[in-house]
């Protein structure tokens, strides 16, 4: 089965919840995206929004079927936002024991990983279509991810768009509710001010425990979109959070 890209347009402006934390983005594809899109979605993609795209395999209960999405029984990290892939590929190319849900809004961006995962020839990483907030209030259970990463999400940097921002209390308890207990939640940005509130609302949780600002950790990739920030002079800062309780 293979699915035209076309498929997926109405999807991609679908509006999704009140406030969406991620801008709606439209982009040419490209030969090799769009061939990946027709050809490699039946096998490695899902769509959080449209059952005619292809649902995520689900148990009896409505919980996603990670067994059935992976072939096997193993710790899942959630990426949210995955933009063009390359982190993603990266770091489930190095940590084949862990699989790996990336979920990301911007087609172009799903389409790209779908052409690292074929290149790299990676079957542990999963592609969403879709709002990953939504995916986690209806398919994934509470306490069972290993991970949960949001790199460089959407800083909406006017004020009265901070309520849009992914790191915040609501959502925050949302992911950690998913989390294992000693699971982790891995927020990084290049936005001061966003850094700070990161760290404030991760370490608000009563739930979670931070070490404050953290050096990126060695696993986590140095991403395109984060060296053109060090180019322009912004300071990245990490923040990881594990569950307690």
């Amino acid at each position: 089965m293979s699915l035209p890209s076309d498929a997926f347009r109405h999807v991609a402006s679908r509006p999704h919840e009140p406030l969406r934390t991620f801008h709606p983005r439209r982009a040419t594809l490209g030969r090799d995206r769009e061939h990946a899109l027709a050809h490699l979605w039946p096998r490695f993609g899902f769509s959080v929004h449209d059952d005619e795209l292809g649902p995520p395999p689900v148990t009896a209960t409505g919980a996603l079927d990670t067994v059935a999405l992976y072939g096997r029984d193993a710790p899942l990290v959630l990426e949210i936002g995955s933009g063009m892939g390359e982190t993603t590929a990266a770091m489930a190319a190095a940590d084949p024991d862990r699989d790996y849900l990336a979920v990301e809004a911007h087609l172009p961006g799903v389409a790209n990983l779908l052409v690292l995962l074929d290149r790299d020839g990676l079957t542990n990483v999963r592609v969403a279509h879709g709002d990953a907030l939504d995916l986690v209030r209806r398919a994934v259970p509470p306490d069972t991810l290993d991970a949960v990463h949001v790199f460089f999400p959407d800083p909406w940097p006017k004020a009265r768009h901070h309520k849009r921002r992914l790191v915040q209390p609501a959502h925050v308890a949302l992911l950690r509710s998913r989390l294992r207990v000693g699971g982790t939640l891995h927020c990084a940005t290049d936005w001061a001010d966003y850094a700070e509130q990161m760290l404030d609302v991760l370490t608000a949780d009563p739930a979670l425990v931070t070490d404050g600002f953290v050096p990126r950790p060695a696993h986590r990739p140095v991403t395109k979109f984060e060296q053109r920030g060090l180019h322009l002079g912004h300071e990245v800062r990490d923040v990881v959070a594990r569950r307690v309780r």
